[in-house]
């Protein structure tokens, strides 16, 4: 799969927040409580890249961390949450490639 790149400053910022928007919407979802842990630590990692600053070096090391978390979910009996896991890990896997 081809990861589609990030323009420039703006676009990472909007890339994180984005990311960051998917792993928050999982949290009132019916997960199972492992993979629910994973998905809170990715949640929390992102949430401290809303607030630090637009560094690519930071943030490409943060969104490694995430997809490395992201990777030990597994499969989640809820669509809803699915997608907003795929579509953070998508973002994640941008923001590691920039």
């Amino acid at each position: 799969m081809m990861v589609e790149p990030i323009e420039n400053d703006d676009a990472r910022r909007r890339a994180v927040v984005e990311l960051h928007e998917h792993l928050a919407a999982t949290a009132e979802l019916p997960i199972e409580r492992t993979a629910n842990r994973w998905i809170g630590e990715a949640e929390a990692v992102a949430a401290d890249l809303v607030e630090a600053p637009n560094d690519a070096d930071l943030i490409r090391k943060r969104a490694t961390h995430i997809v490395s978390l992201l990777d030990e979910v597994g499969d989640i009996n809820d669509p809803v949450a699915n997608k907003h896991i795929v579509a953070a890990a998508r973002l994640a896997d941008r923001l590691c490639s920039e």
